[in-house]
């Protein structure tokens, strides 16, 4: 592969860690099977494209698509929470309705930004070209993304929204609101969604309709490829394993696509995915296995 293929592939693997971290925090910590992400990550972009289309400063449109998935997330929290719909149902009603609220926000199938500014564009430097520096500009946005997750969950409020996800009795008797923790990490899994879709349509030139098909799968491939590189119950490690695992994933991705002699090709990216996801999920199971054979 060539160097901007694999510039390409970090690239695409930092915007993607961003959605990994959002979907360890619902499955991973809220034990909340959230499939709103396919939603609220097209949602990000289609909110920050329109808004900088419309000439509004690209920072703001940012930090505005952010909101817009966290309160995607809140819906489906709330759909759970006080209308007691099944978890699972509610964030397929939300990502459903999301379908139809993204081609309102937009107005058409795709709001496209090749003259419009960007925050990459607007930072850029003129020493560094393009493809080097969002790559840059990306590992600052996912450190401090992964810091600032780090630091919340050590606090009153993040502590007691991880004892809501593990045993949210436990957590009701120590005096935790578990409602409202559960509506409050909805919020903060789907706000990284959201602003890794809007980061997604600045560097990719534009918003589609179609941005977020298999969101979902590839934050699951992050989290799972991760936890087999880098196994460990603790916060601190399990978020670098999420963020490795999502990189990891985009190379492996862009390998096998850039592999002549595999002959695959771009609409085989389904396909590639379901195998990698797979054998990430058997290698753990095989590898406990080991030992028990050979003591036989």
């Amino acid at each position: 592969m060539s160097l901007y293929t694999l510039l390409g592939a970090f690239e695409i693997g930092l915007i993607f860690s961003l959605v990994a971290l959002g979907v360890f925090i619902s499955f991973r910590l809220l034990r909340f099977p959230d499939l709103t992400v396919d939603g609220s990550f097209p949602l990000g972009g289609a909110v920050a494209a329109t808004l900088i289309a419309s000439g509004h400063d690209p920072f703001v449109a940012t930090a505005a698509a952010a909101l817009a998935g966290a309160l995607a997330g809140l819906l489906t929290g709330w759909l759970n929470v006080r209308l007691k719909i099944m978890d699972l149902l509610a964030s397929i009603l939300v990502m459903i309705a999301l379908y139809s609220i993204n081609l309102r926000v937009m107005g058409r199938p795709n709001v496209p930004l090749i003259t419009e500014p960007t925050v990459f564009a607007l930072l850029q430097p003129e020493s560094l070209a393009d493809y080097v520096f969002r790559p840059l500009l990306l590992v600052g946005v996912v450190v401090v993304a992964k810091l600032g997750l780090d630091w919340f969950f050590t606090t009153e409020l993040g502590l007691a929204m991880r004892a809501t996800g593990s045993n949210p009795r436990m957590a009701r008797a120590q005096g935790a609101n578990t409602g409202r923790m559960l509506l409050g990490g909805m919020a903060l899994s789907n706000a990284l969604v959201g602003l890794a879709g809007a980061l997604f349509a600045q560097t990719q030139g534009g918003a589609d309709i179609s941005m977020g098909v298999g969101t979902i799968v590839i934050g699951l491939a992050a989290v799972i490829v991760g936890e087999s590189i880098l196994p460990s119950r603790k916060l601190v490690l399990a978020t670098l394993a999420v963020i490795a695992g999502a990189i990891v994933y985009r190379f492996f991705i862009a390998l096998a696509l850039n592999s002549d002699f595999i002959g695959l090709q771009a609409q085989d990216l389904n396909l590639v995915t379901a195998a990698l996801v797979t054998v990430a999920l058997v290698l753990p199971m095989a590898k406990r296995r080991l030992p028990g054979r050979k003591g036989n």
